[in-house]
């Protein structure tokens, strides 16, 4: 389905990132990998996503904080494959607390990582991409780009932004065969999230299927964790000749969250 293209996918070394990079994979496409870790273990991910799929996967290590490594990140996508045809801003971090207890240093973190960093590598993919006739830019918003929850200033206010940023370069890029997208996902299960949920059972006295329930899942009326795989596959599609109409959208994966 997407032989012959090649992506980037920010904070993609776990998570919601690697779904979607090993489901471009999957279709056909060449990676390269972006996020923390432990630099063995990165290399078994980009390794072995090679050898399953037989695509080309690479990887960069730039820091989301920093506009010249991501402009790299991408320049080396180009280098590295002939081209970025799709790009995936994932990459983003999150802190909780009252508005005047937030430390300001959270908040430029988080503006910087999770909103700042796609203007930059949107910047810097474009000019690629508009030579080339063809390209599908895909922002990782959240439920959070559509309604808001107490205790998330900087997280909510960055995904809201994401969401202006995607309808703004949507219009921008509208003639020259360019999608921009937002996905919004509700809560997906990954290593992250799931590390929480001891600790709040612990410290809620209840069990971890109630903090499943009654805390993660309560504003999701499915009371299933959003898959994965779902948010993949849906980013395959919105890179597929079939979506083309689809642009400046924001799309929600959340069990029903917003639509309450």
């Amino acid at each position: 389905m997407l032989t012959g293209k090649n992506a980037v996918v920010t904070g993609s070394t776990s998570g919601i990132g690697l779904g979607i990079a090993e489901a471009f994979a999957a279709a056909g496409a060449n990676v390269m990998l972006n996020g923390l870790g432990d630099a063995a273990e990165i290399e078994k991910i980009r390794a072995g996503l090679e050898e399953k799929y037989a695509v080309k996967v690479a990887y960069s290590p730039a820091n989301m904080l920093k506009p010249d490594e991501i402009e790299a990140m991408v320049k080396g996508c180009e280098s590295t494959f002939g081209s970025a045809d799709i790009l995936v801003n994932n990459a983003g971090i999150q802190h909780v607390a009252p508005i005047d207890e937030f430390p300001i240093e959270k908040w430029d973190a988080i503006i910087a990582i999770n909103l700042t960093s796609a203007f930059h590598s949107i910047r810097a993919a474009l000019p690629g991409m508009k030579e080339k006739g063809w390209g599908r830019v895909i922002n990782i918003a959240s439920a959070h780009a559509l309604v808001a929850s107490p205790y998330k200033s900087a997280y909510v206010a960055a995904k809201h932004g994401i969401a202006g940023l995607t309808k703004t370069v949507a219009l921008e890029v509208a003639q020259q065969n360019i999608t921009v997208n937002a996905i919004a996902p509700g809560y997906v299960l990954t290593p992250l999230v799931e590390a929480q949920i001891p600790d709040t059972a612990k410290a809620r006295g209840i069990s971890e299927e109630e903090v499943k329930r009654d805390v993660m899942l309560a504003g999701q009326p499915t009371k299933k964790f959003v898959e994965v795989e779902n948010l993949g596959a849906l980013a395959v599609f919105l890179c597929q000749e079939s979506a083309a109409s689809i642009t400046g959208a924001t799309l929600p994966v959340d069990g029903g969250w917003t639509a309450q």
